[in-house]
């Protein structure tokens, strides 16, 4: 099997709101899991925890962090059916990330002063994929 990426000039993609979305969630993803990937401990500091003592989250961010700009970089690279399948499940991946922070902050497990601005970053990236997607599904490119 051969793996490459192939990028090529379409500037055509690149025009309205949802494709400023998708590009600003690419952005986003592509920060964030390069952050978790490299420097976890900014992340766990976030939600007042100290790196050192919890190897298991390091392990899990840095994860994390390879699946988010994978994601990424599929929201930029992608096109057609592929690309509106990839915003179809950004949908899906950012309303249960905001799910689950919302519900951590409920439920007392995470203190309220990281998870409500946790909780806000999570439904402003959701919010961005679904207006990605629905702009996908009402306007279909090739």
């Amino acid at each position: 099997m051969k793996l490459g990426l192939h990028l090529r000039a379409q500037p055509h993609r690149f025009t309205g709101v949802g494709d400023a979305a998708r590009l600003a969630l690419a952005g986003i993803r592509i920060v964030n899991g390069g952050l978790a990937l490299v420097a976890p401990g900014v992340i766990i500091r976030r939600f007042g925890e100290e790196p050192g003592r919890d190897n298991a989250a390091v392990y899990g961010l840095r994860m994390f962090g390879v699946r988010t700009v994978v994601l990424g970089v599929d929201l930029i690279v992608l096109t057609g059916d592929s690309l509106r399948r990839a915003l179809g499940q950004a949908v899906i991946i950012h309303g249960s990330d905001t799910a689950a922070v919302a519900l951590l902050g409920l439920s007392g497990r995470v203190r309220p002063g990281t998870a409500i601005p946790l909780t806000v970053i999570s439904a402003t990236n959701t919010a961005l994929a679904i207006a990605a997607y629905r702009t996908s599904r009402e306007n279909p490119k090739p």
